[in-house]
């Protein structure tokens, strides 16, 4: 992306400041020489102090506004030698590497660009493991090592209450310290606990189907015995859990720390780009981890034994811990790089030094405070910096908007494809792919698009509030298709009697006069679908006595079923295992709305990112960002999906019946669901807008004349330093 190419003369920029670069083997007679010093007969001023070389000058007044110098000719060298140092005027070592190692080829890495790349790996495999893998693969714990769903909830919940329990020391001390450490450490734990996460599969036994043979047609052996002592594999779920708590603590960093850090190291227009950027590639993650957890789940888990049951039947166990070995390698691995960069990058200081400062003004002139550059270095300071950030309004009905944004996305996130899955009568795996295929483009197209637009348009922070706002307005109008709803599709026993008739009192009865003599257990939920276009519970349930296979597709064929009726069309009798395909003729308008709704609420999560990081004080964006993840996380990420799911909870027409336990829900009421997730995402959207519209209001932009470098150039993002070409290989156009 080049740079925009400008003069700054008005701002009267002029660096003097000394810069020196000492060669690890300077050429005889130039010892004295530093690299990339000029004489005066070179007609340029000395180095910049932040790593590049100033510009030629015959006159103070505008010495900013020339080309940077290059070196003559003569005194052209290799640009990386093997130990090249870049040191800062303070003596601050500027070079890719690891303590004493910084060899030539890998300063080809330390550029904004690179940092870029590998936080986007770190990212992309956060994604995959915490809400990729993890989602996918959870059934498949539960029955391998027998846990109950409150059991792997709680699991799910270790990751966000371990990044909630880390955010406030990580921000804080991690924001005045060296940030690629702290990332990079971060990486390696989320490695290990990845690798943790997998190790319960090489400590267990073998896992041994004990399937019922004839379990589910009508006459056959219905037995079913109820475990009523809990399996000691179950104890496992404590070593799953440590797993989540190290991922949870190992992403904190990424996405505090790592933001700032980009902040900190491009051009202030190219910020909100860069940011959007790394959070769609960790968007794109989970999206990898469905496909190929999904692709894992298809391999048996003990893999190379062979098994006579196939990944439809409700016995199987698929090969869950591939990804997690993976992705925990992969992760160690990119937390080298990370660890070996700097604490910023050679000519970022530029950067800083021409940033104009957004952060909201407060009455009392106490924000000045975050100015002083010992401040927030010791923990005295703790205190102080979390009440200038709760004395900011703007900043904290920003992390307000964030919280009620953040419920939505954790609770469609959560229920999404269960929604689909209940309107449209599709089976688990078909609803999962039908979401990726909205969320994929949708949120992280959404992601790019609102980064994109900051920079193209070159906003404010009063200006990206705005933008924020239009889009919580348009999600909000967009969110009343949840009004529209497809019908059931009928079900013996559930929505209507065995013989057409309505439920008496709308109670369930699923045993009727065709199945009476079957002996059918409620506990066996195999859905089928009859030829008369009926849904029943089971084959048992349909009254089906004999099953083959259907050579087209290859699934199951239940014939003599006694509930269908023979008489009304020759074929009649017969079902096929799965649930009947629903005709909605409402289902493309419902998808079309939705991906509107998923698009213009991650077209609003960059922008109000960087709408946070600029109504803050430098000093404090990465604590900001840190507080902010608590707020987001304790309000909207947490009792978002346990909001969601209770109220959906309240549309279910069958739950399962575990040994007289109450289990999960089997059918939804299309309507009621709908109605339930409209009110839902009605509130919460209100909310968000209400609180957009108050951060816009309050917020007070410090003067114009108050910023050093500040003016109407600046604004537009034309106010940088021109550069015709680069003097130094690290100072390449961002």
């Amino acid at each position: 992306m080049a740079m925009p190419q400008s003069s700054t003369r008005q701002n009267g920029f002029c660096f003097t400041q000394r810069l020196d670069f000492p060669r690890a083997s300077p050429r005889p007679g130039e010892a004295g020489r530093p690299f990339g010093a000029a004489s005066a007969s070179d007609g340029c001023s000395p180095p910049l102090s932040n790593g590049s070389a100033s510009s030629g000058a015959p006159s103070a007044s505008d010495s900013c506004a020339q080309p940077l110098c290059a070196p003559t000719p003569a005194e052209e060298e290799p640009p990386f030698e093997e130990g090249i140092k870049y040191v800062s005027a303070e003596g601050e070592d500027l070079a890719c590497g690891w303590g004493g190692f910084t060899p030539g080829c890998l300063q080809l890495c330390n550029t904004s660009k690179g940092v870029l790349f590998f936080l986007c790996v770190a990212s992309f495999l956060q994604g995959m493991t915490v809400n990729g893998f993890i989602n996918t693969v959870i059934t498949s714990i539960e029955r391998r090592f027998d846990l109950r769903s409150y059991q792997s909830g709680l699991i799910a919940s270790s990751y966000d209450i371990a990044a909630c329990v880390c955010l406030t020391f990580v921000s804080y001390f991690g924001g005045n310290g060296h940030k690629p450490r702290w990332l990079g450490w971060g990486v390696l734990l989320m490695g290990l606990g990845s690798l943790l996460f997998a190790l319960p599969h090489f400590t267990t036994g073998r896992y041994e189907v004990r399937s019922a043979a004839q379990v589910g047609l009508c006459g056959g052996n219905q037995s079913l015995p109820c475990s009523q002592a809990a399996s000691s594999l179950s104890g496992y779920r404590f070593v799953f859990m440590l797993g989540q708590f190290l991922h949870g603590v190992g992403a904190t960093p990424l996405y505090t720390l790592g933001v700032t850090y980009l902040d900190e190291n491009v051009k202030t227009n190219y910020s909100p780009v860069y940011i959007a950027v790394f959070y769609t590639a960790a968007i794109l993650g989970p999206a990898a981890g469905y496909l190929v957890g999904g692709m894992f789940l298809n391999i048996y888990t003990e893999i190379g034994r062979e098994i006579d049951i196939a990944p439809e039947n409700t016995l199987w166990v698929g090969a869950w811990w591939i990804g997690f070995l993976g992705a925990g390698a992969a992760s160690l691995l990119i937390s080298i790089p990370i660890l070996g960069y700097p604490q910023r990058l050679p000519g970022s200081q530029r950067y800083i030094v021409m940033r104009v400062s957004e952060a909201h003004q407060l009455k009392d002139g106490s924000h000045q405070k975050a100015s002083d550059p010992d401040f927030g270095k010791t923990v005295k300071d703790l205190p102080r910096s979390v009440l200038l950030l709760l004395k900011n309004p703007t900043f904290i009905f920003l992390c307000l908007a964030g919280a009620t944004e953040a419920t939505l996305i954790a609770g469609m996130s959560t229920f999404g494809p269960k929604f689909l899955e209940s309107q449209f009568s599709l089976s688990a795996s078909e609803a999962a792919t039908f979401f990726g295929y909205l969320v994929v483009p949708a949120g992280g197209g959404g992601t790019f698009l609102g980064g994109f637009l900051v920079n193209k348009f070159k906003l404010r922070c009063s200006g990206i509030i705005k933008l924020c706002l239009l889009c919580t307005v348009f999600s909000l109008l967009a969110i009343f298709v949840f009004f529209i709803h497809c019908p059931n599709m009928p079900m013996a026993g559930v929505t209507q009697m065995y013989d057409g008739s309505a439920l008496p009192g709308g109670h369930l009865n699923l045993t009727g006069a065709c199945n009476a003599q079957c002996g059918c257990l409620q506990e066996t939920y195999s859905p089928v679908c009859g030829t008369d276009g009926i849904m029943y519970y089971s084959p048992c349930h349909a009254g089906c006595k004999r099953v083959s296979e259907n050579l087209r597709n290859g699934k199951k064929v239940y014939h003599e079923c006694s509930c269908i009726d023979k008489a009304l069309l020759p074929g009649f009798g017969k079902a096929e295992a799965g649930k009947c395909t629903s005709s909605c003729v409402k289902k493309p308008l419902l998808l079309c709305f939705m991906f509107v709704v998923i698009l213009f609420t991650f077209l609003s999560s960059i922008p109000a990112l960087t709408a946070t990081l600029r109504c803050v004080s430098d000093r404090q964006r990465s604590f900001a960002l840190g507080i902010q993840w608590i707020v987001v996380r304790t309000l909207g990420g947490i009792p978002g999906p346990i909001a969601f799911g209770s109220m959906i909870d309240k549309s279910c027409l069958l739950w399962q019946d575990q040994c007289g336990e109450q289990g999960s829900c089997y059918v939804y009421q299309n309507s009621a669901m709908s109605r339930y997730t409209l009110v839902a995402g009605l509130v919460y959207k209100v909310l968000g807008t209400t609180f957009f519209i108050v951060a816009c209001l309050l917020y007070k932009p410090p003067p114009a004349e108050s910023a050093p470098g500040s003016s109407d150039a600046s604004e537009n993002g034309t106010s940088d330093l021109q550069e015709h070409k680069p003097s130094l290989p690290a100072e390449e156009d961002i």
